[in-house]
């Protein structure tokens, strides 16, 4: 909004130059745009904020002047536009009243009837602002409408009064087929939606837009029907879109205007018209007003308003800033009022816009600096989504590839064997008609379109399934084999290729590099998806949490797989509350390691997750780690045994291991192993 300072020194008595009022504003919410001379007179562009239509006025901004600088005073022209600018001369609510209100979109219309108009141009000081603030200068009555719209921000419309047909105002929507040609003199075909200020036979006016141009005031207007209403400001945009048309009135009323201004603006009207044109008769008028506003009642505590600005704010200080923005606080007690909502101001509605006008009021410069206390969210990924993101990253580096897949598909022959599929009541397409109760067959089709040839694959995903008659949601975790896992290279002389046996230790590595410790023990009862032998129970502590195998050959071929296919599926969300949350830090040792080697006979039936456990309880303290580097059967080697190279590395936090300690530690490990039937080799 544009406007001359001079205009706001007719409200405000301040020592504040426009530069100092432009910063005022900006502080209390109005942003300076910038501020430019012409002709002569500091020119300020505010930018008002879309909530704030009070602000598109020099009197709502006066107001906010007065608000903030505690030395600015009133002047005689703001205390008479408080009281609503009444002059004797105008009497309003005539038993002759001529307006009638047929929409709900307009909630109140007031005009007044001026006769005898002899002077066609405005006041040399009127016409300079208007020039000032970006308007032209028109005729005597056009540029006192205009002027008194800067004024109070109550945009109005003179009619010529003898080309109202009945000399009648009738506010209503527009009927099919009725046209309208604007003062613009563009014709505009109405639809039914759009508000109308007609007379007793057709539209002569859009609501809160444009007249129209049949009853266009001229030179030779004797008697001019003055126009002041309040509109609804969602109809008024609607309109306005409709019809193409923008004016500094439907900028307005899109903004909300006061209706308890109606009014006053006819008012302050008249008493600009009479100074101009003393000869000026008013006759008349009517002021409609079907539909009040409703105001807010709002309780205030200033103990809350101190706590959520930061800053002390007394109840005294609080008080006397609610009466300056003209807001009529009532004390209930000393740290609370009841505050009744100004009907120019729609936008507050509850305690914190209170406390926010508080705020601009007294300062937000006025915030003490102080360190930051408590405690906040820390950012990022926390608890089980963290502990995915490391699953994801330990996978990867697994040499997996990531694979995210879509939730609705058909039926599949990876599918879950237990557990009925679950979908949605109107399928897309026969493709996605199902909710899916297992990655496996996301995996399997994504290995599909890869040929099945040396595809390593993960997915973390969601699952669906029904269960006692309830729908469940949970996320899992799953992978796929097949192929060679390396390729033969000038370091690595021949490929490996899947089996069995890498995806479990792929697998065991990915878990146990977010915390969870694994067991694989054979099933209690056997997955017809899986090779009967060659399948796994999957458990963390004594919770099972997946499975893991190859392929059943039947399933992969009806699958589209190679029979060299190996899986795994687990539950995360139980995987994730088996898992090891303690750490277990130890010092890094100076010193070096030693190794030793053993070869062990014993019965194939005996597990070797049994024989690595009782080689860990025998080296505990100094066992760093073990691995098994050779298993051999055959010749020389008894029926249903078989010979096990294991390495143990020792290392001692304090001290070099000697020969004769490192000999000690193995004899103990032999011994140990003693118990589960081995003997050395």
């Amino acid at each position: 909004m544009k406007f001359p300072y001079a205009m706001l020194r007719d409200f405000v008595d301040t020592s504040l130059s426009a530069e100092g009022v432009g910063d005022l504003l900006t502080m209390a919410g109005f942003e300076l745009e910038g501020i430019e001379e012409v002709e002569g007179e500091p020119v300020l562009d505010i930018k008002v904020m879309s909530n704030r239509g009070d602000g598109l006025s020099v009197f709502g901004l006066a107001r906010e002047v007065l608000a903030k600088d505690g030395r600015a005073k009133s002047t005689e022209l703001y205390r008479t536009g408080v009281e609503g600018f009444d002059p004797a001369s105008a009497q309003l609510d005539s038993p002759d009243t001529s307006v009638t209100i047929e929409t709900a979109d307009c909630t109140r219309y007031g005009c007044l009837i001026l006769k005898t108009i002899t002077r066609k141009d405005s006041e040399p000081w009127m016409q300079a602002r208007l020039r000032q603030a970006g308007m032209r200068p028109i005729s005597l009555l056009v540029d006192i409408t205009n002027y008194v719209m800067l004024e109070v921000g109550q945009p109005l419309h003179a009619f010529d009064f003898d080309k109202l047909s009945g000399g009648r105002i009738v506010v209503r929507k527009a009927r099919p087929g009725e046209t309208l040609t604007t003062l613009n003199g563009l014709e505009h075909q109405l639809q039914s939606d759009q508000m109308m200020i007609c007379d007793a036979e057709k539209p002569v006016a859009v609501a809160g837009v444009m007249g129209g141009l049949d009853t266009e005031v001229s030179d030779s207007t004797q008697t001019v029907l003055l126009e002041s209403a309040h509109f609804v400001n969602t109809s008024v945009r609607r309109t306005r879109k409709q019809l193409g048309l923008n004016t500094e009135a439907s900028y307005r009323f899109e903004r909300s205007v006061d209706p308890e201004g109606v009014v006053s603006a006819l008012y302050r009207c008249v008493q600009l018209v009479l100074a101009a044109d003393p000869g000026v008769v008013v006759t008349y008028g009517a002021d409609v007003y079907p539909t009040k506003p409703s105001q807010t009642v709002i309780d205030l505590r200033v103990t809350r308003s101190s706590k959520l600005l930061g800053m002390p704010i007394s109840a005294e200080q609080a008080e006397s800033y609610l009466s300056r923005l003209g807001f009529k606080p009532e004390k209930v007690n000393d740290d609370a009022f009841r505050v009744l909502s100004p009907t120019w101001r729609p936008d507050i509605v509850r305690e914190i816009d209170l406390i926010e006008e508080l705020g601009r009021v007294h300062g937000y410069d006025q915030i003490p600096e102080t360190l930051i206390q408590g405690t906040t969210t820390m950012g990022g990924p926390q608890g089980f989504e963290l502990w995915t993101d490391m699953l994801r990253n330990a996978a990867l580096l697994s040499g997996f590839s990531q694979v995210i897949s879509h939730s609705l598909s058909d039926i599949h022959p990876l599918d879950a064997s237990n557990g009925e599929r679950i979908g949605p009541r109107s399928p897309a397409s026969p493709e996605m008609a199902y909710l899916r109760n297992s990655l496996l067959s996301s995996l399997g089709d994504a290995c599909r379109r890869n040929q099945s040839k040396d595809v390593q694959l993960f997915e973390i995903g969601r699952v669906f399934s029904q269960e006692n008659h309830s729908y469940v949601e949970s996320n899992h975790f799953a992978l796929l084999s097949v192929g060679a896992r390396t390729q033969a290279g000038w370091s690595v002389p021949e490929s490996s290729s899947a089996s069995f046996f890498t995806l479990k230790g792929a697998f065991e590595a990915t878990l146990q590099g977010v915390g969870v410790r694994v067991q694989f023990t054979a099933p209690a009862e056997l997955d017809p998806l899986l090779h009967p032998t060659r399948q796994a129970q999957v458990s963390a502590g004594d919770t099972v949490i997946g499975f893991l195998g190859q392929l059943h050959p039947n399933v992969a071929k009806e699958a589209g797989l190679s029979p060299e296919t190996f899986v795994a599926e687990i539950d995360l969300q139980t995987a994730f509350g088996a898992r090891d949350t303690g750490l277990e830090l130890h010092h890094v040792s100076r010193h070096p390691a030693v190794r030793r080697d053993m070869s062990i006979l014993i019965d194939k039936a005996v597990p070797f997750e049994k024989v690595a456990a009782k080689i860990s309880v025998a080296g505990a303290g100094v066992l760093e780690k073990q691995w098994l580097f050779d298993v051999f059967s055959g010749q020389g080697i008894p029926e249903g045994k078989h010979a096990l190279g294991i390495a143990i590395q020792l290392r001692k936090p304090d001290s070099t291991f000697t020969d004769e300690e490192a000999n000690q530690v193995r004899d103990r490990v032999v011994s140990a192993l003693g118990e589960l039937g081995a003997t050395m080799r």
